[in-house]
């Protein structure tokens, strides 16, 4: 008899199955007229995007400051830099698409258009294109891919509870879950600071052998800068000057106008701008049902699809300019302008058909909650060691999910050795609400059981 062919499932224990489709089947599958872009539609979208800005700005200033309470101007100014950071987002959005080539077939024009609208928004266009690259290069590869690369158990742990945390030395598994306030500080944060977090620090990215500093900025133009090449580095230079510009802009801007103006009408559309990036990326490719590869099992046509569609109604296809319903086919053939891509995913789909995920049902900002609180980490499922098929787990031990592998509950520890762990957790734990439930467990119950070596 043939050996069994290993399960895969995924957090919610669904059974995941490799795609079998190729790259061929995709592209022959999308009508030729979709891989065409068209400069006068494409540069129709950018100066109707900066007429919205312009409009906004102009409302703003002119009919906000007449409103005869303070609280009403202080909705006004709220609603003005909400709707402004979605506008701002499309902006950016649209390098992206300059990025990609989807802009038009006239690289120059891409090139000048990127570097304009990315610098506006203070991002180094040439250094994220590059990166960005090598991110759907080799998406869903946690060896190779460079963007909202998933721990590992072990990573997870240590960057939780310190370099001298070992998996089996976390008392429950319900410490590992964050307290609902801290969950949302976390989030916060990550929302706020995640994306130049990503540009300036390389989080969420690559570890490359552990390297720190300037090299793994994207900023940087030094030969030993681990995203770029040397006939790259005149590039990246162009592309800090670009942001050098803007930022002096800013700077005269305020001198003029006053930097509270410019804080107001540029700089909080700027901070909603930092968190759509971060939240729509990390949607697109954290889901319960999302599979990571190693580097000998992954595949272009896999890692392609290890992303997912979700829905943000009008938002999305107005102003996102459909990036959130369409990221599948946009991993799948980036060069497909965003006007085409909705039409395109249809074919698409009859290609894929179990294989195509999407969630157009969950609202995108439960998506996020829930995804933040259990996609921790990823490993292979139990009795599928070795096939280099990776899941999302936690160690959270909620119903319904599937459990981590090793997480059995072994024999009862001695009541010293317990509370031995117990330390050596709290020591190196830099989580202070788990410090704090791990303190107060300690007092309720003190022989109580570690996970299981495995």
């Amino acid at each position: 008899m043939a050996p069994k062919e290993p399960k895969h499932l995924d957090l919610n224990g669904n059974e995941f199955q490799l795609p079998t489709f190729t790259m061929k089947e995709i592209h022959d599958a999308i009508p030729p007229h979709c891989f065409k872009p068209s400069v006068l539609r494409s540069m129709a979208y950018v100066v109707r995007d900066y007429f919205y800005l312009s409009t906004l700005i102009y409302l703003a200033v002119t009919y906000i400051p007449l409103l005869p309470n303070v609280y009403l101007r202080f909705a006004a100014w709220a609603a003005y830099t909400t709707v402004q950071g979605f506008v701002f987002t499309g902006i950016w959005i649209l390098a992206h698409e300059c990025g990609h080539g989807g802009f038009s077939k006239h690289k120059k024009l891409n090139y000048t258009m990127g570097l304009i609208m990315h610098s506006f928004l203070l991002v180094p266009f040439h250094s994220w294109r590059i990166s960005h690259s090598q991110h759907h290069k080799a998406t869903g590869n946690i060896d190779k891919d460079t963007a909202f690369v998933p721990h590992t158990r072990e990573s997870w742990v240590k960057t939780n509870f310190g370099e001298k945390a070992k998996a089996n030395m976390i008392e429950f598994a319900e410490l590992a879950e964050d307290s609902p306030i801290v969950a949302l500080w976390h989030d916060v944060v990550h929302q706020v600071f995640g994306w130049p977090g990503y540009l300036l620090f390389n989080l969420t990215g690559q570890k490359y052998q552990g390297k720190k500093g300037l090299k793994i900025m994207h900023f940087y133009f030094g030969e030993d800068s681990v995203f770029f090449k040397k006939s790259e580095l005149p590039l990246i230079m162009l592309s800090d000057l670009g942001v050098a510009i803007m930022i002096g802009l800013l700077v005269v801007a305020g001198q003029i106008f006053g930097s509270w103006n410019v804080i107001v009408l540029w700089g909080v559309p700027w901070l909603w701008v930092n968190n759509w990036i971060v939240a729509i990326t990390f949607l697109q490719h954290t889901d319960a049902s999302m599979p990571h590869y190693d580097n000998k099992t992954w595949t272009f046509a896999r890692g392609a699809t290890a992303t997912i569609d979700r829905d943000l109604g009008f938002i999305d296809t107005h102003l996102f300019h459909d990036i959130i319903g369409t990221h599948v086919c946009h991993h799948l053939v980036s060069t497909i302008p965003f006007y085409h891509a909705g039409e395109a995913s249809v074919h698409i789909k009859r290609v894929m058909g179990q294989h195509y995920r999407a969630d157009v049902k969950t609202p995108f900002w439960t998506a996020f909650w829930k995804n933040q609180r259990t996609c921790k980490f990823v490993e292979e499922t139990a009795g599928a060691e070795g096939t280099g098929v990776y899941m999302y787990r936690n160690l959270n031990n909620r119903a319904g999910e599937t459990q981590p592998q090793r997480l059995a509950v072994g024999e009862k520890a001695e009541v010293k050795e317990s509370k031995s762990s117990m330390a050596t957790a709290m020591a190196s734990s830099r989580n202070l609400d788990a410090r704090r439930r791990l303190s107060q467990s300690a007092q309720l119950r003190a022989n109580l059981p570690l996970l299981a070596d495995g």
